[in-house]
């Protein structure tokens, strides 16, 4: 029985795959859309194990890409928040799917051990103990 397969180009990732698929590319958007707005240290607390110049550097390669905003506020101190963009809000709708998935993946009963705020994704349940 032969069967069609569904073909799909994959010329659109070319340049944005290497963006989106490095080790914290993804969490920091998910991370940014959970939280709104938030600024530097609000990322590097709701993102363990990230290093300083691990979130700055996939910051500006996110902004570049145009997944991200980077707002700054002449402020003293200054102040700098970090926002989707819609290119930001539609990948992070993209990948909502992904991550329910994972959290189920290994049984509902599973709990994360992780001490950051996704509870927004309603399977995601977070252990804070």
């Amino acid at each position: 029985m032969h069967h069609e397969c569904e073909k799909i180009c994959l010329c659109p990732l070319k340049g944005i795959i290497d963006v989106i698929s490095k080790k914290w590319a993804l969490l920091i958007i998910n991370a940014i859309g959970n939280c709104g707005r938030p600024r530097f240290k609000k990322l590097m607390e709701m993102l363990p194990g990230i290093s300083p110049k691990t979130l700055s550097d996939t910051l500006k390669e996110l902004e570049a890409e145009g997944l991200i905003k980077r707002e700054s506020f002449a402020e003293i101190p200054p102040r700098v928040e970090y926002s989707l963009t819609q290119d930001g809000i539609d990948l992070r709708d993209a990948i909502l799917p992904l991550l329910r998935w994972t959290a189920t993946r290994n049984g509902a009963t599973e709990r994360c051990k992780c001490n950051t705020s996704y509870e927004s994704i309603s399977v995601h349940v977070v252990d804070n103990k």
